[in-house]
């Protein structure tokens, strides 16, 4: 919607942004109540395995991050003579 919104009034708005507009204006998401008869599950798991994964957004690092710019991530992991290594004792 928000790409729609975009180019129809040359206006950015952000997904959420978009969301939040649709519901003032009284929208809501749409979900089909059942699936069609017609669906071929062979094609949709081809479109899974192949589109879907070349269009799907990453995820996030699986390493230790903080959301503090100040403070670092946890010590798991670090080596034991890292700086700062011995400060942060494990708590029992």
């Amino acid at each position: 919607m928000a790409t729609l919104i975009g180019r129809k009034f040359h206006i950015t708005y952000s997904v959420s942004g978009a969301t939040r507009l649709m519901h003032r204006l009284g929208f809501s998401p749409q979900v089909p109540a059942r699936r069609v008869a017609e669906r071929d599950e062979q094609a949709v798991t081809v479109w899974k395995e192949a589109t879907w994964a070349e269009v799907k957004e990453p995820g996030r690092p699986a390493a230790a991050t903080s959301a503090s710019r100040r403070r670092q991530a946890s010590p798991v992991g670090r080596p034991r003579d890292a700086p700062g290594a011995g400060a942060a004792a494990p708590r029992s």
